[in-house]
């Protein structure tokens, strides 16, 4: 008899991001055991990694499934966003045919979270059909609208898929930027916060951490479903990643401002 699954997490992993693989399975060995009607999908896109991730779902005693995809991307790409916007894409084919579960719970490889993850995040998603929560950003503080940690309902999966783009200029529009644009064309309603504890690890010794905490009306405002539609969609017009110049721009004003201030 099939084993009853509720909510899918899935993450792209691929060997040189797997840096903290043992860290990351026993995290989620704590989520199964937390919410035991989940399961892990795994996506990648190296033959030689499948058995060996495999042998750990089994030796962490996890639920879970190995997919083996291939990256599909035009021959003037140079992006890695490529294997991660396939990877996601991969995971959201089994998802919708290979599953009945009602969610779908996105993370990144690189991450831990709260045990209690899915509990948080189906308390968010009520009356929602997308919740972001924030997470440490690798440079740029804390992110509130990437998949690194995103909830998504059925319905919204069965309209909406994973893609990037890349502009010969060598701008890219990532799979979550994408997402975000065509679930909010779709009218599905989105939800943004710092829900839970999370830590983003940028090497296996260096790792930054992000409590539950409330947004300030500016970050409300600068992340709200509307302003980052009209910007993304004004990127694939001029391609040229407005969002995340502008994050970055004023990621380093906030950044000097502290400076001087100490």
């Amino acid at each position: 008899m099939r084993r009853a699954v509720d909510v899918v997490i899935g993450t792209p992993i691929y060997r040189p991001g797997a840096y903290i693989i043992d860290i990351f399975m026993s995290n989620q060995r704590e989520v199964q055991r937390e919410y035991p009607s989940c399961e892990l999908v795994l996506a990648t896109n190296e033959i030689d990694l499948v058995s060996e991730l495999e042998q750990m779902l089994d030796s962490y005693g996890l639920a879970g499934k190995i997919i083996l995809y291939d990256t599909v991307k035009p021959g003037y790409a140079k992006s890695k966003v490529w294997n991660i916007a396939c990877g996601r894409e991969a995971i959201r084919q089994y998802f919708l045919s290979q599953t009945e579960a009602r969610y779908y719970l996105s993370i990144d490889a690189d991450m831990v979270y709260d045990p209690a993850v899915i509990k948080i995040m189906k308390t968010e998603i009520q009356g929602y059909d997308v919740v972001f929560s924030g997470y440490p950003l690798r440079d740029f503080g804390i992110g509130l609208t990437g998949a690194g940690c995103m909830m998504v309902n059925r319905e919204t999966l069965e309209k909406a898929r994973f893609r990037c783009l890349e502009f010969k200029n060598g701008e890219m529009m990532s799979e979550d930027n994408l997402f975000e644009m065509d679930s909010f064309r779709q009218r599905r309603k989105i939800k943004k916060g710092v829900f839970l504890r999370a830590s983003h690890y940028k090497k296996e010794n260096d790792v930054e951490h992000v409590e539950p905490q409330p947004i300030g009306m500016y970050r409300k405002i600068a992340t709200s479903a509307l302003l980052r539609y009209l910007l993304i969609r004004g990127s694939l017009i001029v391609k040229y990643n407005i969002p995340r110049h502008l994050w970055r721009i004023r990621w380093r004003m906030n950044k000097s401002i502290g400076n001087l201030i100490h």
